[in-house]
């Protein structure tokens, strides 16, 4: 079936490129909005009409050298601001965001993709990453005890780790940077930070909050780039960096594991997921179908928590994949400006090229498509909201993160397999199990093996919450209380006792 796009009209265009104008498009380093240091700048095109909406400076390791010193040079103040008053500039920034909710939606939108109301919920998610960590940053703890024998007096305080390096991907642009900046203001660390360079104008837009909010300068220094490499690995190796903060590709994850090797760095990563998505012989496929709709369709499958392996129990497969593809054949796709569009289109031509290739590789292994199943023509990267059924248990998607609106079904027969299946990967970010039984919610929830697990729920990321994930799928969590424990170091005082 021949998928219709809806466009933008040209009111709800011209709002856009009014916000867009308004933002900053160089580097921010020290306080100051400037070119990079070679004069060279890229481009950043809207996906669903392939037009460019802005130039912007694109760093290098001049830049970066600049950034990571004017980050060392502000720590020793920042460190020791009152946690009151770094909570009150988290706090302001919060309400900021909010204020400026549907101007920030346009801009995601328009270098993203993503429909507005998505948008409009990952501006008010990405602002709750800072009012919880206002929360948390008067609440940094210690502890005071006496040592076995009572001799001597045991003080344990937190510090701030000290500059970091933060590192975001282009799926959500603007959550991807509160989650960890919001913690590193918390704890009183100043940071550098390269947002993806297919989506850095959400980051522009907030910097110019931060500063309106109070943030001093040299606190946060952003430089973007189109070769990561030539400004996170000047930051990697400089020596003056103490932490990393990573979200993106296992593949990078590890090699920047490698660098921060070389000065014992102090390393978080959130890398790639393959989640599995378990639904029983006694799941409410109504609600099954809801949560899917959620953990699959949710930012077009652009997503390391998105369903990716889709298990079924044979006895309700077959009813599950009709209801599936009824609602997702129903959504409606085109330019996220659009009233009314619920699928945008994907970031960039090789996402669009990745998603079909893994879809012609299941059909040509004998996959049937239920609905979607190839890209419209014309201008953007858009990919219809496709379900597979009979899918091939060797396809390439069942190996490797989809990225894109895609639902493989596999069928199973027994706890037993639908465990094995699940766990027959490297990965282990996010999961799903729908079931009535609270006791086989438990059992299938604690034996899968990753970071999360969502128990008739399709949305499990919280701000209150910690995310994060086992095996590849990454070191550390973000957000909830240990959140902030991330960007803290441990200091022991041993005094004797009088």
């Amino acid at each position: 079936m021949t998928v219709q796009l809806v466009t933008a009209s040209d009111t709800e265009s011209r709002r856009a490129q009014e916000v867009l104008a308004a933002v900053h498009t160089g580097l921010f380093i020290d306080g100051q909005w400037g070119d990079a240091a070679s004069g060279r700048t890229h481009d950043v095109v809207n996906p669903a009409t392939e037009q460019v909406i802005a130039t912007i400076a694109d760093g290098g390791p001049e830049d970066a050298q600049r950034a990571i010193e004017a980050a060392a040079a502000a720590q020793r103040d920042w460190g020791r601001t009152a946690p009151r008053e770094r909570s009150e500039i988290l706090r302001r920034a919060y309400d900021l965001i909010m204020e400026r909710q549907d101007d920030l939606a346009l801009i995601m939108t328009s270098e993203m993709g993503k429909p507005l109301a998505e948008a409009k919920g990952e501006v008010a998610y990405a602002a709750e990453f800072f009012r919880w960590f206002s929360e948390e940053a008067v609440r940094i703890g210690g502890d005071m005890t006496l040592s076995g024998d009572g001799k001597t007096r045991i003080f344990v305080s937190r510090q701030p780790v000290g500059p970091c390096v933060l590192v975001t991907p282009w799926n959500f642009p603007l959550a991807m940077g509160t989650r960890k900046i919001g913690p590193a203001i918390a704890a009183g660390c100043t940071m550098v930070f390269k947002p993806a360079h297919l989506t850095p104008l959400s980051t522009f837009a907030l910097v110019d909050i931060l500063v309106e909010a109070g943030l001093p300068a040299g606190v946060l220094n952003v430089v973007c780039s189109s070769d990561a490499g030539s400004v996170v690995g000047p930051w990697m190796s400089s020596g003056l960096a103490r932490k990393v903060s990573f979200t993106g590709s296992t593949a990078v994850g590890v090699k920047l594991l490698e660098q921060a090797s070389e000065h014992v760095m102090r390393s978080s990563m959130e890398l790639g997921g393959n989640a599995p998505f378990v639904v029983c012989e006694d799941a409410d496929l109504d609600k099954a179908v809801d949560g899917l709709m959620i953990a699959k369709m949710r930012n077009m499958g652009e997503a390391c928590t998105a369903a990716n392996r889709i298990f079924v129990h044979r006895s309700v497969h077959d009813a599950l994949a009709d209801k599936l593809a009824e609602r997702m054949g129903a959504l409606t796709v085109g330019d996220g400006l659009a009233e009314g569009v619920q699928v945008g289109p994907l970031v960039e031509p090789k996402a669009l090229d990745k998603v079909t290739e893994l879809v012609a590789d299941a059909v040509g292994r004998g996959a049937e498509i239920r609905c979607g199943g190839a890209a419209p023509e014309g201008a953007g990267y858009f990919y219809p909201p496709t379900v597979l059924t009979g899918v091939d248990p060797g396809s390439d998607l069942m190996s490797q993160e989809i990225f894109g609106p895609v639902a493989p079904l596999i069928p199973y027969d027994d706890e037993d397999e639908v465990i094995e299946l699940a766990n027959a990967t490297p990965w282990g970010l996010m999961g799903y199990v729908y079931t009535e039984s609270l006791e086989r919610a438990f059992r299938l929830g604690e034996a899968i093996e990753t970071g999360m697990v969502g128990l008739n729920t399709g949305l499990v990321s919280n701000p209150a919450a910690p995310f994060g994930g086992v095996k590849a799928s990454g070191l550390g969590r973000e957000g909830g209380r240990l959140g902030i424990e991330e960007f803290l170091e441990i200091k022991y005082l041993a005094t004797p006792r009088a």
